[in-house]
């Protein structure tokens, strides 16, 4: 497989987020998914960035909702994950699940 085909860890965090938000995911809410589910402290230019170069790679698709007045007339940019998208995520799990599987790991700090 040539080099760069396989996501990033933060990628496909945002991905699987875009993926659970369903129609509602939007930066911000992309961000609080991130945050709830695994405590990391991401910054929404990242969170924005990583959706720039999916977008690009034709992993996910956007749109630009209606404004709304609680957002001073502007219009939120919604995401969806592409098909080509769910299959990256479920090739990289794939992957990783491979390198896992019989994997132990010693648990007394000496890898």
């Amino acid at each position: 497989m040539p080099r760069g085909e396989y996501l990033g860890e933060f990628e496909q965090m945002v991905m699987l987020a875009v993926a659970r938000l369903r129609g509602a995911a939007y930066g911000m809410s992309i961000l609080d998914e991130i945050r709830e589910r695994t405590g990391a402290d991401v910054a929404v230019g990242s969170v924005y960035a990583a959706l720039d170069r999916l977008e690009r790679r034709g992993y996910v698709t956007s749109e630009v909702g209606d404004p709304t007045p609680e957002r001073g007339g502007r219009a939120k940019r919604f995401f969806t994950l592409e098909p080509a998208g769910a299959f990256a995520l479920t090739r990289a799990r794939s992957a990783l699940d491979a390198l896992w599987d019989g994997l132990e790991l010693p648990t007394d700090g000496t890898a």
